[in-house]
């Protein structure tokens, strides 16, 4: 199962909000072992999300979603969901039981509209304001604020996905070459992908705060054992070249 991120909203793409969600989720992951395959930033349009989710709901991914499950007009994301799923958004009762234990007398009709999902949901415990997400297979909707959508994950990373954690062995390992140019060394990356079975990386910059000159970044990815002895490989060619290494921090 690869893990797959939806980040919702037309405020988003226009830079009126500032997305933090990919890498709160990316670390929230991280904690448990487990990585990101993908992340895809999307606008409030109803029929791209519905091609966007009927695409994704047909596999395998662990999906999260984060944005666009209000009742306003901008807000499309529910009932996408459902026309990707082929059913109807109905209100669910355990939904509709947590949105009036929260506001109670001052319950509103337009207020049990978000307790309404595609039919056959479940929904997702949401500790900031009890108005939940839902959950379609392993499609997993929350609100887009961070302080609500963050522990909703984490919830789920927790509760449904426990037994995932660390179950893949995977490490990823770089050092940085400064003066160091990637037309010369593309022999040695492609031999050691082939000796090592890991996947090599290469991340050129012309200069940067932390460094000012211009360096590369050379990596390998992988199973831990393969990584470390690609990366030996890759320090002593490195070295028989004549270029300077220097260590880089470890994912």
């Amino acid at each position: 199962m690869a893990f797959g991120l939806y980040i919702i909203g037309d405020e988003i793409l226009s830079g009126r909000r500032q997305d933090g969600h990919f890498a709160k989720v990316r670390a929230l992951l991280a904690e448990r072992g487990l990585q990101l395959s993908w992340v895809s930033y999307l606008g409030d349009e109803r029929e791209r999300l519905i091609e966007s989710f009927r695409r994704t709901l047909s596999t395998d991914d662990i999906v999260f979603s984060c944005g666009g499950i209000g009742v306003t007009p901008d807000d499309h994301t529910r009932q996408a969901a459902a026309a990707a799923l082929g059913v109807e958004c109905v209100l669910h009762p355990e939904a509709e039981a947590e949105i009036r234990a929260r506001f109670g007398a001052e319950t509103t009709e337009n207020r049990l509209r978000l307790g309404e999902f595609p039919a056959g949901s479940r929904i997702i415990p949401n500790p900031f304001n009890r108005i939940p997400g839902f959950t379609c297979g392993h499609h997993h909707f929350v609100p887009g604020f961070p302080e609500m959508a963050w522990p909703m994950i984490e919830w789920l990373l927790d509760n449904t996905y426990r037994d995932l954690h660390h179950m893949s062995a995977w490490r990823e390992s770089s050092v940085y070459v400064p003066n160091a140019h990637e037309s010369r060394l593309l022999d040695m990356m492609e031999a050691i992908e082939r000796e090592h079975g890991v996947t090599v990386f290469s991340l050129p910059c012309f200069g940067n705060a932390e460094r000012a000159y211009p360096h590369i970044e050379l990596g390998a990815k992988g199973e831990p054992a393969k990584v470390a002895a690609a990366m030996a490989a890759m320090r002593h060619e490195l070295m028989l070249r004549g270029l300077t290494v220097q260590d880089a921090a470890d994912r």
